[in-house]
């Protein structure tokens, strides 16, 4: 019962951020499942003094999404996957809609400065490391944690 309410709380908006990482929908279905079951089996290590629910899920569900995208089995898979499949995958992917706005996010998100913006979307939402988005943006390392642990303090505000 109490596992049947928080998957139907909490399941659309987890899936968001999930398949948001793994943009497979059929693997973000899977991570969905896995999520809730690393949910329910830790839910006592849940301590409502560090967090609130939502967060810690989603944490739990952001972090499995990344460890499956940098996993050897999904970087073979979308390797091997034959010439005609890719059309399909890609056309299928991106009709994938991610809405933060359900969330309250995307308001929250769109008062942050642009650099700001634009680490927090590699990192939380697209799964790249520190260095990885270091990389793609042409920043040192330093910089794209500063602005990341600025960007979450300005987040958090919203929240308190």
């Amino acid at each position: 019962m109490a596992a049947e309410a928080l998957y139907d709380m909490y399941s659309a908006s987890l899936y968001g951020v999930i398949v948001r990482i793994v943009i497979d929908t059929a693997v973000a279905e899977d991570v969905l499942q896995e999520s809730f079951v690393k949910i329910w089996q830790s839910f006592s290590s849940y301590s409502a003094e560090k967090g609130r629910l939502f967060t810690w899920m989603v944490n739990i569900a952001r972090n499995l999404s990344i460890d499956k995208i940098r996993s050897k089995d999904f970087k073979n898979q979308t390797k091997n996957q034959e010439l005609e499949n890719n059309v399909t995958f890609i056309d299928e992917q991106k009709n994938t809609v991610y809405k933060p706005e359900l969330l309250g996010i995307r308001d929250l998100v769109q008062k942050l400065k642009p650099e700001q913006k634009s680490i927090l979307d590699l990192v939380y939402f697209k799964g790249y490391t520190h260095v990885e988005a270091a990389d793609e943006l042409g920043v040192p390392l330093g910089t794209i944690k500063t602005r990341l642990r600025m960007a979450i303090q300005q987040l958090r505000k919203s929240f308190n």
